[in-house]
C-alpha cells in the first residue's frame, strides 16, 4: 500500500520512528520488548485482555441467560470501527483525499493491521470501552427508568471520563501523533484535538448506546428473544446507524463553526457540557435510589465490568505516574523529547469522574446484587 502513503502520514510515521516502507503488510507481528517504550505493550495487553474477556463473558451471558445485549454491543462497536477507521487511514483509496487528509498516525505495536495503520489494541479498545461505559449505566438502571436518549447520554459521559484518561497521555508516550496542521483537528485542546475529545470520546459511544438499546436492549428488558439471524442483522444496522449518528450529533459544530475555529470549538464544548448536565444528576439520582432500595429489587449486575474498570484505572494511574516527571519538566507544552503533553486538570477531573462511576456500581447494596438479569417489565422507549 505504498502508493497510498500520503505525505502527511509519512511525515507522522517518521516522527514516530517508522516509515511506510517498514510498516509491514496486511498483518505484522513484532517483538513487544522492541517497541518504542515499555508503556506500549502494557497498554495493549490491558486493553486486549479486557476486550477478549468482555467478548467471552458476553457469549456466556447469551448462552446462560439468553441476553444478547453485551454481544451485540461488542460486535456493534467493532462494526463501527471498520466503517469509520479505514477511510481515515487511506483517504485516497476511498476517493476522499481531496476533502480529508491524514488526521493522525498510530505508532507500531506488537500486532498491527493494514500496513501499520491499525494496531490490534485499537480494534479491541472500541468494544472494550463501550462495554465498560454501557454496563456501568445499565447497572445503575438508567435505561430501564429513563429510556434510550438519557441512557445514551449517560453512556457518552461515562465513556468520555474513562477514555480521556487514555487520550490525554497518548501523544506524550508516543502511542500516536496528531496532525496539527489538519483543519479537522482544530481547535487543539493541548495535545488532543477538541473534536476528538467530544466526538470520539463522548458522541460516538452515545450514538452506539442509543442504537444498541433501541434495537436490542429494550426488547431484552421486556423479556423478548431473538433468533441468530435477527441478532446478525440488528448488529450490522447498529454499526451503520451509530456511524451515521456520529456524523449527525456534531453537526451544530461542523456546520455553524465551519468558518471559525473559535465558534467550532465553542459549539463542541457546549455539546459536551449538555451531555454532562444530563448525565451527572441522572447517574447520581439512580445511585442514591438503588442504595435506598430493599432486597426485593432486582438489579442487573456485571462483575467483570465492576472489577476490570478498577484494573483499567489502576493501570492508567501507573502510566500517568511514570510519565509525570517528563510532564512536569515540559516547556511550552512539550517534553524534553519534543512530545506534546495533555491537560493535567482535565485529566484529573476525568480520573475523579471515572473513579466515581466505578465506585457507584461497586457500592450498590449487597442485598440488591442477587440477580444477574433484570426482571422483564415494560420500559420507556
Amino acid at each position: 500500500m505504498a502508493e497510498h502513503c500520503a505525505p502527511t502520514f509519512d511525515q507522522l510515521a517518521h516522527s514516530l520512528g517508522f516509515s511506510c516502507d517498514s510498516a509491514g503488510g496486511l498483518i505484522e507481528v513484532r517483538n513487544p520488548f522492541a517497541l518504542e517504550n515499555w508503556t506500549l505493550p502494557v497498554l495493549e495487553t490491558t486493553v486486549i485482555v479486557g476486550s477478549v474477556l468482555a467478548l467471552v463473558l458476553a457469549i456466556v451471558r447469551l448462552r446462560r441467560q439468553g441476553d444478547p445485549t453485551n454481544l451485540v454491543l461488542w460486535f456493534g462497536a467493532t462494526a463501527y470501527l471498520f466503517i469509520i477507521e479505514p477511510p481515515l487511514y487511506f483517504p485516497a483509496a476511498f476517493g476522499i483525499s481531496g476533502h480529508v487528509d491524514t488526521m493522525f498516525a498510530h505508532n507500531v505495536f506488537t500486532v498491527d493491521f493494514l500496513w501499520g495503520r491499525l494496531p490490534l489494541y485499537i480494534v479491541a479498545i472500541y468494544p472494550f470501552m463501550a462495554t465498560l461505559a454501557y454496563e456501568i449505566v445499565r447497572m445503575l438502571g438508567v435505561f430501564r427508568t429513563h429510556g434510550a436518549v438519557i441512557g445514551a447520554a449517560c453512556v457518552g459521559f461515562v465513556h468520555h471520563a474513562f477514555y480521556e484518561i487514555f487520550d490525554q497521555i497518548g501523544p506524550q508516550l508516543r502511542w500516536w501523533e496528531w496532525s496539527t496542521s489538519n483543519s479537522l483537528n482544530q481547535p487543539m485542546f493541548d495535545s488532543v484535538p477538541l473534536p476528538s475529545v467530544v466526538v470520539f470520546a463522548a458522541l460516538w459511544p452515545m450514538s452506539l448506546a442509543f442504537c444498541v438499546y433501541r434495537f436490542v436492549g429494550r426488547h431484552e428488558d421486556r423479556g423478548d428473544r431473538f433468533s441468530g439471524l435477527q441478532l446478525v442483522w440488528r448488529t450490522i444496522v447498529i454499526g451503520l446507524l451509530a456511524s451515521l449518528g456520529t456524523f449527525i450529533l456534531p453537526l451544530p459544530a461542523t456546520v455553524f463553526g465551519a468558518g471559525s475555529t473559535t465558534v467550532r470549538g465553542t459549539l463542541y464544548a457546549l455539546e459536551l457540557v449538555a451531555v454532562t448536565l444530563v448525565a451527572i444528576p441522572t447517574l447520581y439520582r439512580r445511585w442514591v435510589s438503588l442504595r435506598r432500595e430493599g432486597p426485593s429489587e432486582a438489579i442487573y449486575t456485571n462483575d467483570f465490568v465492576r472489577a476490570y474498570s478498577v484494573v483499567y484505572l489502576v493501570v492508567m494511574a501507573v502510566l500517568w505516574l511514570t510519565a509525570l516527571p517528563d510532564f512536569l519538566d515540559a516547556t511550552d507544552g512539550r517534553t524534553h523529547n519534543g512530545d506534546p503533553i495533555g491537560n493535567p486538570w482535565y485529566t484529573l477531573a476525568c480520573f475523579a469522574l471515572a473513579i466515581l462511576c466505578a465506585a457507584s456500581v461497586l457500592t450498590l447494596p449487597r442485598s440488591a446484587r442477587q440477580p444477574t438479569k433484570p426482571s422483564p417489565h415494560a420500559v420507556p422507549s
